[in-house]
This record gives C-alpha cells, structure tokens and sequence, in this order.
C-alpha cells in the first residue's frame, strides 16, 4: 500500500511546512533508533527511515505535490483499493527518463530515487539511479552503490554490469571495475565497448606498475 507521508508525521494535509519540521523533530527524539535495544532496534530503524523520507517529501514542493496527486489518483491504486506501489514506481521512473532527458539530472535523480523506494525489486530503477548520480557532483558513491544494486537484482544483465564497470572505474574503485566488465564479457563476449573499456583499465594498470618500477630504478 502507497505510505501516506501525513499519516506517517501525522500531520493534516494542510499542515504548513514549519508545522512538518516540528513534528518530525519531535517524532524524531520520541523514536530515534539510540533509544531502542536488541530485535527492537532494527524496527525503530525503519520507522525512523520512513520518518525521514515523510519530512523530505513533505517539505519539497514539488515532491510533495506529487506525493498529493499520488495518494488522491485511483489510477495509482488496484483493484481492492490499495496502492499499487509498482505502478507508482513506473510513474516516478518515467517522470526521471523525462527530466534526465532535458538534462535536470537532480529532478532526475530524485525521481529515480523515489521510483527505487516504491519498488526495490526494479533494477531499472536503480541503473538510472545511478547514471544520473554520476551527472551530479559528488554522488559518485551513491552512483556506486545504485549500480550494484542493479547488478544484485539482475546479476546476468550485461548492460547493467558494464555501468558497473564503467561507474566504478570513474571511481577509482578498479578492482571492482575491471570485475564487473570481465562478468559482462560472460554475457555479452562480443561487446566492442566492454572490450574497449577492459583494455584500457589494464593498460591503464599496467603503465602504472611500470611507472613504480622506473621510479624505484631512479631512486636507485
């Protein structure tokens, strides 16, 4: 079922947005995960995570408006009435392939994040999560760990081990890099550009090791 976000703070619909950060913050120290121990813990933890997600869409214009028409449309809800989160999630990615598009890879983003959060199982979702993290500044770990979960959900898909190659060599991360192409090889041997991409990460690291070398011999 769709979470409603006013239900969650349990605040009105009309409620004003300094209104939602009060309550947030008084839900927040009421039910912060510190305050919890054992089995209990990992429960306060997910509710603290809806929290947190309720206050970000709440107090978003634009997410919160779509968040209204959202809990409002019966196109978003099934049969029995209750809210068909995997459409939901199609509507949220359409909305991101749209913005990514126009080249306003932070709405972009968002929405992929939110299409991700209504259905987790979707690694569509999470691959153009990740590519639109990597147009943004500093979202090169969230790129990183958006591309593995679409790796983990489906592990034989070519395309998306290839973004996983490719967004982890950016990172720096090369290891993982070279990894990921050499499984998308598995699935796809005859990819000129995972081809490319794997040769130039080895060549890569091997004129590194040969520059260590040389330098060692300088020093020497």
């Amino acid at each position: 079922m769709k979470v409603n976000y006013y239900e969650v703070l349990g605040v009105d619909r009309s409620a004003s947005e300094p209104e939602i950060r009060e309550r947030f913050r008084k839900l927040a120290r009421e039910q912060h995960p510190d305050r919890y121990q054992g089995p209990d813990k990992a429960e306060a933890e997910g509710k603290f995570q809806t929290l947190t997600e309720a206050v970000n869409v709440l107090t978003n214009p634009a997410r919160r408006k779509q968040h209204d028409a959202e809990i409002a449309a019966p196109s978003a809800r099934s049969a029995s009435g209750a809210a068909d989160l995997a459409q939901v999630g199609k509507v949220y990615l359409a909305k991101g392939i749209k913005a990514y598009r126009e080249g306003d890879f932070r709405t972009a983003y968002d929405n992929f994040d939110m299409a991700a959060k209504h259905n987790p199982a979707d690694a569509k979702a999470f691959q153009h999560l990740a590519l639109a993290a990597t147009r943004i500044p500093g979202h090169a770990r969230q790129a990183v760990q958006a591309i593995e979960t679409a790796v983990q959900r489906e592990p034989m898909n070519a395309a998306y081990l290839k973004d996983a190659g490719m967004i982890c060599k950016r990172a720096g991360l090369t290891a993982k890099a070279e990894r990921y192409l050499d499984e998308a090889l598995k699935w796809d041997a005859d990819n000129i550009g995972i081809r490319t991409a794997l040769a130039e990460l080895r060549q890569r690291g091997e004129s590194k090791e040969s520059g260590k070398g040389f330098t060692l011999f300088k020093k020497g």
